[in-house]
């Protein structure tokens, strides 16, 4: 195994980022990475080559400083307090950004717990984490189907991971691969959100209609939203939109954002369907 030590740039914590205090991920060609972080705040890395330590830096987020993000927004009204208490959390990225697609494609479905089984379905026919797009290209969307994703998806999967080079989409601009991807039938902008975050590593585009989001929304203005609406909350924070809407969710389950309650939303959810 090969080891290195990196000092993150910027405020960070494996802790908040991996939910963990020893993160461990399988990568690419049978590697394994292994990070934990000392007390004088760098991280330990450690991975049978030197790809799998660069990989695991990327996965990581390790390089991607957002103190600015946090300058910027820590006297926000509805920021402030999670930025607070979460200020060193960074999304964790993918080993593929074909990986993320699946994701992305299988997160569609509003049960959260079924989508990741059949991205886990997916992730064992493929021969696991670092999911190429022949790998996924080279199943029928016949065989997608039997492992639990509808028609649709599955055709849109099979369609992108065989017609585009998705890992380049890493070396253009993000405002260029996003509006490549919503050329796409049945890519929106909560799958250009997903994708962005875990398999691009930027931190412009949040996940606009997502139902977390949705619910937060309603409690923050007292009745249901359409899902296009979830866009203007995240608007104010520009090219950080999609590192705020993780904050937004996270700071959300913990209490951390004003006037945002479980108990508001199912209300106004409740209200919503009686007016109907």
């Amino acid at each position: 195994m090969l080891q290195d030590v990196v000092r993150p740039r910027g405020p960070y914590s494996l802790r908040l980022s991996a939910r963990t205090d020893a993160f461990r991920t399988p990568l690419p060609g049978g590697d394994e990475g292994v990070a934990w972080q000392r007390y004088d705040g760098a991280l330990v890395l450690r991975a049978r080559g030197e790809a799998g330590l660069l990989l695991l830096r990327f996965m990581l987020a390790l390089e991607d400083d957002h103190a600015e993000f946090v300058r910027r927004f820590r006297s926000d009204p509805l920021l402030g307090r999670s930025i607070g208490e979460l200020h060193g959390l960074r999304p964790l990225r993918l080993a593929t950004v074909t990986q993320s697609l699946v994701r992305a494609i299988c997160g569609q479905l509003i049960d959260a717990r079924r989508a990741r089984a059949i991205e886990r379905a997916i992730l064992r026919v493929c021969g696991g984490p670092g999911l190429t797009r022949q790998a996924v290209g080279g199943l029928s969307p016949a065989q997608l189907r039997r492992l639990g994703l509808a028609t649709a998806r599955a055709s849109t999967l099979v369609r992108l991971c065989r017609s585009l080079e998705l890992e380049s989409l890493r070396s253009v601009p993000i405002e260029a691969a996003a509006a490549r991807l919503l050329r796409e039938r049945g890519i929106g902008p909560w799958s250009v959100g997903v994708i962005g975050l875990e398999g691009l590593g930027s931190y412009r585009y949040g996940l606009v209609g997502d139902l977390a989001l949705v619910k937060l929304c309603a409690s923050l203005y007292d009745r249901w939203v359409e899902t296009w609406e979830t866009a203007e909350v995240l608007e104010p924070y520009g090219e950080w939109a999609g590192l705020a809407c993780v904050y937004l969710l996270r700071g959300s389950r913990a209490g951390l954002v004003p006037g945002v309650s479980a108990d508001r939303a199912r209300l106004v959810r409740v209200a919503a369907r009686r007016a109907a």
